[in-house]
């Protein structure tokens, strides 16, 4: 028996020397992907930009590698829908991220090496409009076009790194995305308020490891010891972190809605984290915030006064913002959006989370710190979150009025939201969830 394999393997060792698979010459290489682009539809950068001026359901897909794209400046940003895979699990995983053979998809990768094969093989497979784009990730790139990264901050568990959003005040702006393993799960903001007498953190982390990186730009910064931190809902990447804080002396403070959410939730919450981040979920425990709190408590420290405020239904169970009257500035959390399109769940209340808004309002902040994206101004967040809710609750209400079904509700004109992020994963959603809500109400 192991003669027999001894001789299989070498008769592939003497073909790979000989055989014409392994003279392959680079040239007859050229050619074949040549061949290749007389099958399919080339277009350029500037036939790129106009086809998404023209189609707003164009699919980009990169079909490079997750390490290519995360060392070599991300991926084209063009405000469509964008996914990645790469050119070895194309055949495997494409009808699944894209289900509609009609749906006009663009293929790309770093140089026109590997998109026509792919161009070519979403043919084979059915797909009727595909484009390559020839000129690929690097000509987009390096003329100043409009890019999306996948971490800012290369080597650390943080998306990008803390920026003084003001004196004393800084944020780890996460990514405005879904979270991923490339992201580590750092896809909502995490600020810091440095004082004489300790430091707050408003969200503990998406898991330890992120934790413990913020806690690193922290002691960057200040020798001054975390004292509280404050977690601005019961989502897994505000909370899930926290054990990490405990660990290092600090009081996790949280409202009481928010402990439910937490204590009813968390384990599927961990799981999903750890099916997610795999390796970096490191160390990791669900745990229960140090102080529960109702809908408002005073936190004085070091000269600063915070306002941890519950002013209503909003976005989740348990959202609470941080405002500090004297420098007009709010730290909303998950009431205010702007960069990224708000999510609405299956429990949102979206009437109450308007209703919520005029108390927010009311606080007339000059700075706004929201739990996505970069600190912003009122009128920002007021237009992408109340007048959004507003409008969506409008149409649908005119749906329902007319007797029209959940089919309608997908058909509501969102189009003047498409520049933000998550809206391709979002906007259906958020029709069906208003819709369904709004029938009982």
């Amino acid at each position: 028996m192991m003669k027999s394999i001894h001789s299989i393997l070498i008769g592939f060792m003497l073909f790979g020397a000989s055989g014409s698979y392994a003279q392959s010459d680079p040239q007859d290489d050229a050619g074949f992907i040549e061949s290749l682009s007389a099958g399919i539809t080339d277009i350029d950068t500037t036939a790129l930009q106009a086809l998404f001026s023209e189609r707003d359901n164009v699919v980009l897909v990169d079909v490079r590698t997750p390490d290519e794209i995360a060392l070599l400046g991300g991926t084209i940003d063009a405000g469509r829908q964008s996914i990645n895979i790469s050119r070895g699990w194309l055949e495997l995983r494409v009808a699944e991220a894209i289900p509609d053979k009609s749906t006009p998809i663009v293929v790309y990768c770093a140089t026109n090496q590997r998109s026509p094969l792919a161009a070519h093989t979403l043919q084979a497979m059915g797909y009727e409009e595909v484009y390559n784009y020839v000129d690929g990730f690097f000509a987009w790139r390096d003329a100043g076009l409009s890019v999306a990264v996948q971490d800012e901050a290369v080597g650390t568990m943080l998306f990008s790194e803390p920026v003084e959003v003001a004196e004393g005040i800084w944020s780890a702006i996460g990514a405005t995305a879904p979270p991923t393993f490339e992201n580590s799960g750092h896809n909502n903001n995490l600020t810091f308020i440095v004082t004489d007498e300790g430091v707050i953190v408003v969200n503990a982390g998406d898991n330890y490891l992120l934790a413990q990186a913020l806690h690193r730009e922290i002691r960057e910064r200040t020798e001054q010891p975390v004292k509280f931190v404050i977690l601005e809902n019961g989502q897994g990447h505000a909370m899930l972190g926290m054990n990490y804080w405990q660990e290092q002396g600090a009081t996790v403070i949280a409202h009481e809605d928010a402990v439910e959410e937490i204590e009813a939730r968390g384990i599927d919450i961990l799981d999903r984290m750890r099916s997610r981040n795999r390796d970096k979920s490191m160390g990791t425990q669900l745990s229960i915030p140090d102080k529960v709190i109702g809908n408002r408590e005073v936190l004085e420290l070091g000269g600063e006064r915070l306002e941890i405020l519950h002013l209503g239904t909003t976005h989740s169970p348990g959202d609470i913002l941080v405002w500090m009257p004297e420098r007009k500035l709010v730290i909303s959390g998950d009431m205010a959006f702007h960069e990224r399109l708000l999510p609405v769940f299956e429990d949102t209340d979206t009437a109450g989370w308007l209703e919520t808004w005029e108390k927010f309002a009311d606080l007339k902040a000059e700075l706004v710190v929201p739990g996505h994206g970069s600190p912003t101004t009122m009128q920002e967040v007021t237009l992408y979150t109340h007048d959004y809710l507003q409008y969506m609750r409008n149409e649908i209400a005119n749906i329902l009025d007319d007797g029209g079904s959940l089919i309608d509700a997908y058909k509501v004109d969102q189009s003047m939201y498409r520049h933000l992020d998550t809206f391709d994963e979002l906007a259906g959603l958020n029709a069906d969830h208003i819709y369904r809500s709004m029938e009982f109400e």
